[in-house]
């Protein structure tokens, strides 16, 4: 029974950590995540699973540290379980990626899987597609509170500060 909290724990306080540690703030003040991920020349199946691009790496270790910390903060719990968490977590990740290959999952996984708040390939899917929506990696719980803390934090973003920046580059210059 320990391992299987201390999975449960690396998954739902690794996502958040992920969520809200990294994913928030890579979209709204760095870019590293976004050239990476959400490259549309790029495919994100190649990206998730294939691509040894240095950039995309560090992307998905950034990424994966919340969940690291996690699993070795729960290891005297379960060493056994902070090890399957981490193993859900990565299967997770190439199983969200699979649309892009045809994938489609089955109506009889879906209900239970919707039930339990899991991330499916095709609500991936639509981030890849709109980076402002669907947030959580493993659970979509996370979507709603990641995106309204990205309205709350929109006037401090890269993008708030390279308009701003433009429209004061672009008022006339008063003598």
């Amino acid at each position: 029974m320990a391992a299987v909290w201390a999975a449960l724990i690396v998954l739902v306080v690794g996502d958040f950590g992920s969520t809200f540690f990294y994913h928030v703030p890579q979209h709204l003040w760095f870019t590293l995540h976004l050239r990476t991920h959400h490259d549309r020349r790029r495919s994100f199946w190649d990206h998730a699973v294939l691509s040894i691009d240095p950039a995309v790496l560090a992307d998905g270790l950034l990424g994966a540290v919340p969940y690291l910390v996690v699993a070795a903060l729960v290891w005297q719990i379960s060493w056994q379980g902070a090890l399957i968490g981490l193993l859900l977590g990565q299967f997770h990740v190439w199983w969200r990626h699979t649309t892009e290959i045809g994938y489609r999952t089955p109506a009889a996984l879906k209900t239970p899987l919707r039930l339990l708040w899991v991330v499916l390939p095709e609500d991936h899917d639509g981030h890849h597609r709109n980076p402002d929506i669907e947030f959580g990696d493993i659970f979509r719980f996370y979507d709603a509170p990641a995106r309204a803390l990205l309205r709350l934090l929109e006037p401090t973003s890269r993008k708030a500060r390279n308009a701003a920046s433009r429209r004061v580059k672009r008022q006339p210059v008063r003598v």
